[in-house]
This record gives C-alpha cells, structure tokens and sequence, in this order.
C-alpha cells in the first residue's frame, strides 16, 4: 500500500475504522458481521487502552470452526495475537508494499509507539478483483417434488426470492465475485430454465446448457460438459440461498492443493429426552436435552479437471459416491466450513424462511 499520490492505493484512517474494531470479549458472530462490511477484509482487536492486542480475518474463523470453536465463542480465541504491523516512524512506501507482497496481505496497520492504531493502509492493486477463468457449473434440474404445488408450474430454481428467481440470486453471486462463464444443468422444465435465462447476455456473461435425457444424479451432468475445463471449476445445487464468498473458496481449494473441496457446514441436533449413560445396570450420568454437533454437506463444491476427465456420459452418480471414490483411491478431499448466511431450500417451510431472510440479507442486492 502507498499513499495516493503514488497512486497504488489509499489510506483509511480511524475516522474510517469503525466497522474494523472489536474487543476481545466481542464474540465470533460480531466479527463474521465486520468482516462483510469493512473494505480491508480483516477485523482489529483493541483492548481498552485502544492498542492492537490482534486481527481477524475469514481465514481465521473458517479455521477455529473446524477446531470446534463456535460463533459466540470470544474472538481473543480465535484471533491472530501477532497481526503484521509497522511504526508511524519507521516505514516507507516502499517497504510498505515489499510486506505486503511478501506476506500476501492487502493492509497494514500503522502503529504509534502504544501500539494503537494512526492508520490503515490498504493496496487497491492487491485488493482488485480479477475476472476469473473458472468454469461455474449451476445444477437446476431436479424436480423440486417437495416444494409441491409450487414446482407443478415453473421448475424450483425459477421460484422467486424478493424480486428475483432463486437461480438468477446465485448466478449474481458468481458475477460479483468475478465468473463470467456458467453452465446450468437442466431437466425438469428445462425449456422454462433456458428461455429465462438465455445465452447470459443480459448480465454479460455467457451460458451453456447441459441437458439431462434423464436424471443423472448431483454430479453425473458433468459428463456432458463439451470439453474438459483447463482451470477447476466450481458446482453448487441451483436451490441454494447463501453469501459465500466464491473468490475467496477459489482461492482456498487451490492453496490446499486437493483434488476437490466440499463446503461443509456446523449443524445442531438437540435430543428432545434427557439421556442416560448406564455402566453395569447402574446410572453412571444424566444430561438433558443434549446438543450433538454436526458438520454437513452443504452443496457447493470446486473440483479440478482431471475428476471431470474421468467422468463417463449419461451415468448416473451423486456427489457423496464421487467424493468416497476419490478418497479411497488415496485423493486428498478438503472441507471449507462456512459461516456466512447459507439455507437449502428443500421444503416448504424452507422456502417461507427464505423469503423473510432474503429482506434481510439481500435486500441491498
């Protein structure tokens, strides 16, 4: 980062740092929130003499959950304690922009010699988004037998969220964060699919069709696709409703260097019974209403091309039975566990939630 006459970035400075500050007894959930309003992508820990004591970024808290930490966990256990900083008397521009390029960040706090925050600097030039390569493919052919009647008329990615069909909300998405070209499986309704849609000239983007003779399962579609992708390639289910960041997924299952990433998300199952623990016919505990702790699939994975090269045409497979394949033939499967907004819209009462979430979560979209 420079200053902004060099003309590589720009400063903020605290005036602007409100959405980018918490304390460490502020929770996991207060941060999550931060992260998806700030400009830097990272969130500072002051404590109450206003010094720096940490940060945290997506990475950090995509880490934690998979460690069992959860949202209303304090952020002082899932913070970075030594963030990347500099002096206000003794840096440069120059050495500024080395860090950030050696360290792979987009900003640096500036610090006073209490180590309290004068400034942000931020690289507009290792912020910028880039169009991406990567092949998107969108799975919108199923039936939708529960979201009945409403499937009977108009297949059930074209019911409508706010303004806007379920599909076209995940398509805008993929825009936002830099993919241009996609590929929708469809089936059921297929004509209705295609006609709204079209060829993806209307959000300058280009659309292929992959048309199912019959139902090949959450995965079989890709062995229709017309050539093998150069780059991997992202495949979400067509009924899903969520802010996941697709870059930054990107940008996590090529750093792992794995065959493909599954995106996974924490589950709460409550028994309803209080359950007893029996050791030789005697009560050894009690504990009522116990909370198991689940992650889930959620539905949205990146696969590089040689697991398409291997798919064969027209053969029916779910994604399960492809990610099972892989690892028993000793092929790394990675998890990114997601904590943004995410629901699967399988039900009728699913649908009716997303409705009322979506003036919530999307209604500056």
């Amino acid at each position: 980062m420079l200053k902004s006459d060099d003309k590589i970035g720009h400063e903020l400075t605290m005036k602007n740092m409100h959405d980018k500050k918490l304390s460490p007894n502020d929770c996991v959930k207060d941060a999550v929130e931060a992260l998806e309003t700030n400009a830097a992508k990272i969130v500072f820990i002051i404590d109450d003499k206003e010094c720096l004591v940490g940060s945290i970024t997506d990475g950090d808290i995509r880490r934690a959950l998979l460690k069992g930490q959860g949202l209303d966990s304090p952020v002082s256990k899932v913070m970075n304690p030594n963030p990347v900083f500099v002096r206000t008397n003794n840096y440069s521009n120059k050495q500024v922009l080395k860090l950030m390029k050696d360290k792979d960040i987009p900003y640096i706090p500036i610090l006073n010699n209490h180590n309290q925050i004068q400034n942000i600097q931020i690289s507009e030039y290792l912020q910028k988004k880039d169009i991406k390569d990567n092949w998107v493919v969108l799975m919108a052919g199923g039936l939708g037998e529960r979201l009945s009647p409403l499937t009977e008329t108009k297949p059930k990615p074209l019911l409508t969220l706010g303004s806007k069909p379920i599909l076209e909300n995940i398509l805008e998405s993929f825009i936002d964060n830099g993919f241009r070209k996609f590929f929708i499986s469809v089936n059921y309704k297929a004509n209705m699919v295609e006609e709204y849609f079209g060829d993806g000239s209307k959000w300058n983007v280009e659309i292929i069709y992959i048309r199912e003779s019959k139902r090949l399962g959450t995965v079989g579609a890709l062995g229709l696709l017309p050539v093998i992708p150069d780059n991997p390639i992202i495949m979400m289910n067509g009924d899903i409703l969520t802010k996941v960041n697709f870059e930054k997924l990107l940008n996590f299952h090529q750093k792992n260097d794995c065959v493909a990433t599954m995106c996974i998300r924490n589950y709460d199952h409550q028994i309803p019974y209080g359950t007893v623990v029996v050791d030789n016919q005697k009560v050894k505990s009690i504990v009522e209403k116990p909370i198991h702790n689940f992650f889930v699939n959620a539905g949205i994975y990146v696969l590089e091309p040689e697991i398409i090269n291997g798919m064969l045409k027209n053969v029916y497979k779910d994604m399960p039975d492809l990610l099972k394949e892989l690892m028993k033939t000793q092929k790394e499967v990675s998890v990114y566990p997601i904590h943004e907004y995410w629901l699967d819209i399988g039900q009728m009462d699913d649908f009716e939630r997303a409705q009322s979430d979506y003036i919530i979560e999307f209604y500056d979209k």
